[in-house]
């Protein structure tokens, strides 16, 4: 199964996202959404699942929820937007994958066979990090992360 990852649009949906996620099963919006129109687009594509950032303050992003697990392809994905709010152990509940966003620092980390990770911003350019994506290919129990810079 393979999962197309994105975050910290603002408001700002790429063609080059759009090209880029064409084909995927699902896809997972790790919050700052900035439109909603945004996830209508992406339905277009495939399933969504969102989640609210920061900027989500106001109109139809607004009634996102903060965190959602989801399973997908056998695979338990806890989603936050900002990392540093994670208040559980995701070893001990089971879960395989952490997904956020807010940094706009696009991340593979694996710790005690876990995988943290974040796409990065798809949004407008924010300092000197890429505009990227990622993807989740799931097969199993075998999790292969992957992260497309697009601009």
């Amino acid at each position: 199964m393979r999962i197309g990852v994105i975050s910290d649009t603002h408001g700002l949906l790429r063609l080059e996202a759009v090209e880029a996620l064409r084909g995927v099963e699902h896809i997972l919006h790790a919050g700052d959404v900035g439109d909603a129109a945004i996830l209508d687009e992406l339905r277009q594509l495939a399933p969504v699942t969102a989640i609210r950032g920061n900027v989500d303050r106001r109109g139809a992003c607004a009634k996102l929820p903060e965190i959602e697990l989801v399973e997908l392809g056998g695979c338990s994905i806890y989603m936050l937007h900002d990392l540093q709010a994670l208040d559980l152990d995701p070893v001990a509940a089971g879960i395989h994958v952490v997904i956020s966003g807010h940094s706009h620092k696009p991340l593979i980390e694996w710790r005690k066979r876990m995988l943290y990770f974040n796409p990065g911003s798809a949004g407008p350019h924010r300092f000197s990090l890429p505009v990227s994506i990622g993807f989740l290919d799931i097969s199993g129990e075998v999790v292969e992360p992957k992260l497309v810079t697009i601009v």
